[in-house]
């Protein structure tokens, strides 16, 4: 009672303001900003027409029509050539309604739309909903119609005014270096899609320190690639090394990989460990940050507290006063089967990284029996750079089959509404593209070269082909060239086919609104106008932005996911592992800064709009990054203490090397570090025999290997042994010490700015106070 007094009073006064502004305003209607009204439409339906009334799509056309007039949407219908054009405006109504209910909705009664008029993007986000939400008497829906070819696609129009404004300020090339106007982002796409260009300008932004940083390390590097003594002991070594595969590899000198060497010092030395330490603290300030600078946001633009499920309740009963609230409901079966199928398609991702190594170990056996001398000398590198190419072609196969495997989960589980489904796709989706990328890493990382056995005893596939080995210096250039390969080519052929396509699309279907254009030549001015002043579009000059609109790049509610997935996958690559690539950040950081404005010339001139939605966060993402920022702290920990050579190298300074025993002597403490690391097979010993033919060893009766075994029986030495308790040790330390820094972090740093708390708190004082005096006010006119 007491919010239905109010709303007559406010509605009272509204009216009499109304009139007001119409005597005020009428006189300026026939003006060129009231001329953009074939905007006024919310949405646009297209199909094909039929000739044929007894036609059961025709049918249903019509029956979908006349059950959106039965809601009061007003539906103008206009025919060219093959298609018939459907225009749906919501009445203004239904507007008040959904303002009134925020009003006094729980979570979203901070909002401002109660009280100023409905935006556009409003509109056509509840136009949306009633649209999704209207059934024929067979309780067929619009997607269910447009499955079936009914209706041949939807969409909501874009404003030329507001794109021309985006445009300038935003939406182009030129504008690389200028900061996003978020505010008209947010009018026009909503508080979802400004929300992701907020996330994506920051993350790019503090790429800037983390790219800064990641250049020092490299040039460190750098810096002593002449001087370092382990790049020398290797291009000096006269040390006969044993034959990398069967039957057609010699034996060779490890000077012969002295270049291999000088670029694996490059990103596997003394910087490489704070650099990794760097990143994952980094990455925890990332997000700390991250949350104040949406916090600033989102208390601006009055959404601080906004819950899209509740906005989805009051949509709901907007639409149909009548409907009754979908239940939460929870099924073990449904979920266990879930859980099951899920897993499985796990396995089989894990399966194709096991096809991969598999494809690698073959195609080296290949290399090296072919007559071209030069792929058979450079084979280990071609092998390397052919898997990370098969290994970016996999990912980008099983993008689209995770997609549909993700979809077809999510139908299973049947989640109450949108919002959940969009986070269960979410987290299944990311998971699986998550092992697709970087199960292959994984096997780099911490097997290859790891489980080959040794001479004597070789590890074979099938009983028939010899497993990789790491170079003397390391698998990290492997780790590192399988990064490198993978992140050039998805980041650059992701751009040029995101923005390409859509781009050709609009060339090559401009030409029907052209003719429309040259037909309509003075429609503004004459045609358009009724008799009593007022603008009304006629057919054509209706149709000629619906045709524009109608020929963009098409769009769907999962189109910003695919944005998030592909940056989300970028900060993966720019954390986990870049022990083994420090220039990542640097290249996300170059990436970035043209992936901002190509997804905004996309967003603006070369795709359909984006239906508008209202948020006040990235959604279930936030928990994404978090979980990234763990793995991060977890993998780089695994790739400084076990897959690089950083321990053993301290633990031979400190314990094996000449300033350890006394014998320097003006000596380096690293002499001797190589040599240290190799064990050697003999030719006489049978078992090695079975392994080496004797004319791969060319008359060498002996050969080295990278391990710590005894050369008397191949036995693991107690040198092994102390550098791996070393090894797990660094990784439970260093793991220990970030975390700590992380929670240090996050404790430091609130996630919402004291201004905006106490902002928040000023205006929940005013709304309270409102309240009361309405109420006393009310009070007083009773006695």
């Amino acid at each position: 009672m007491f919010f239905r007094d109010r709303e007559a009073m406010e509605l009272r006064e509204r009216e009499k303001s109304k009139e007001q502004d119409e005597v005020c305003i009428e006189p300026l209607m026939p003006t060129l900003a009231s001329m953009h009204s074939p905007l006024m439409h919310d949405f646009v339906l297209v199909a094909h027409k039929t000739e044929d009334k007894e036609d059961e799509v025709q049918k249903k056309q019509a029956a979908f029509v006349e059950a959106l007039k039965k809601k009061n949407m007003k539906v103008t219908e206009i025919v060219l050539d093959d298609k018939v054009f459907y225009g749906v405006m919501a009445p203004s109504e239904v507007f008040e309604k959904y303002k009134y209910l925020l009003k006094v909705s729980d979570a979203c009664n901070s909002s401002g739309e109660q009280k100023d008029g409905v935006p556009k993007s409003t509109r056509i986000r509840i136009a949306y909903f009633v649209l999704l939400h209207t059934y024929l008497r067979n309780g067929e829906d619009l997607q269910e119609l447009m499955r079936k070819g009914v209706f041949e696609s939807m969409f909501c129009l874009h404003e030329r005014r507001k794109q021309k404004v985006l445009r300038r300020k935003w939406a182009r090339w030129s504008a690389l270096f200028t900061w996003q106007p978020f505010n008209d982002i947010r009018e026009y796409f909503g508080e979802k899609v400004a929300l992701y260009y907020l996330w994506l300008g920051w993350y790019t932004l503090l790429l800037v320190p983390a790219a800064v940083v990641g250049v020092i390390i490299f040039l460190y590097g750098l810096a002593f690639f002449k001087t370092s003594p382990l790049i020398r002991e290797v291009c000096d070594s006269d040390i006969i090394m044993c034959p990398r595969c069967d039957e057609r590899c010699d034996v060779w000198k490890l000077s012969d990989t002295c270049s291999y060497a000088k670029v694996s010092h490059l990103f596997d030395n003394e910087g490489t460990v704070a650099f990794a330490m760097f990143m994952a603290i980094w990455a925890t300030m990332f997000l700390e940050l991250w949350k104040r600078h949406r916090a600033r946001y989102v208390s601006k633009w009055k959404v601080y507290d906004w819950c899209e499920e509740e906005e989805e309740l009051i949509m709901e009963i907007v639409n149909d006063p009548e409907s009754k609230p979908k239940e939460f409901r929870h099924s073990y079966w449904r979920s266990a089967l879930v859980l099951a199928l899920f897993t499985l398609v796990l396995v089989v991702i894990i399966g194709l990284t096991h096809a991969l190594v598999l494809f690698r170990v073959v195609m080296r056996v290949l290399l090296v029996n072919q007559d071209w001398e030069f792929l058979t000398t450079h084979s280990n590198t071609a092998v390397v750079m052919m898997g990370a190419t098969l290994h970016y072609i996999t990912i980008q196969v099983m993008t689209r089959v995770n997609r549909y495997v993700a979809f077809k989960l999510c139908e299973i589980e049947k989640c109450r509404s949108f919002a959940a489904t969009e986070r269960s796709f979410t987290v299944k989706m990311f998971t699986f593209q998550f092992f697709t990328a970087f199960s292959s890493l994984i096997y780099i990382a911490f097997f290859l070269g790891r489980i080959n056995g040794h001479p004597g005893n070789y590890v074979r596939l099938a009983g028939k082909w010899r497993l990789e080995e790491c170079h003397p210096s390391g698998c990290l250039t492997d780790l590192f060239i399988q990064m490198a390969v993978i992140m050039v080519l998805k980041q650059t052929l992701n751009n040029i086919f995101e923005f390409t396509i859509p781009w050709f699309q609009r060339c090559f279907r401009q030409t029907t609104a052209k003719k429309l254009q040259r037909r309509c030549g003075n429609c503004y001015r004459k045609a358009c106008r009724q008799e009593d002043g007022k603008l009304e579009p006629c057919d054509t000059c209706k149709l000629r932005d619906w045709i524009k609109n109608y020929h963009l790049h098409d769009v769907n509610s999962f189109s910003l996911f695919n944005e998030y997935l592909e940056m989300v996958m970028q900060f993966s690559f720019t954390t986990i592992f870049v022990a083994a690539f420090p220039l990542a950040p640097l290249l996300a950081l170059l990436n970035n800064m043209f992936e901002i404005r190509l997804d905004a010339i996309k967003m603006v001139s070369l795709e359909r709009r984006l239906v508008p939605k209202k948020t006040n966060d990235i959604g279930v993402w936030t928990k994404v990054l978090e979980a990234i920022g763990v793995l991060a702290v977890i993998a780089n920990g695994l790739v400084i203490g076990i897959s690089s050579d950083f321990i053993p190298r301290l633990v031979y300074r400190y314990n094996y090397g000449p300033c350890a025993n006394g014998t320097a002597n003006g000596l380096d403490c690293m002499t001797g570090y190589i040599n240290d690391t190799l064990s050697t097979a003999y030719m006489s010993d049978e078992r090695v025999r079975k392994d080496f033919y004797p004319r791969q060893m060319m008359n060498a009766t002996q050969c080295s290997y990278k391990d710590y075994r005894r050369n008397e029986d191949y036995t693991l030495t107690s040198q092994y042994w102390f550098i791996l308790a070393i090894r797990f040790a660094f990784v439970i330390l260093f793991e220990h010490v970030v975390v700590l820094c992380k929670f240090i972090a996050a404790w430091f740093i609130p996630n919402s700015p004291m201004r905006v708390k106490n902002r928040r708190l000023e205006d929940k004082f005013k709304r309270l106070k409102e309240e009361l005096r309405f109420m006393n006010y009310r009070y007083d006119t009773q006695v």
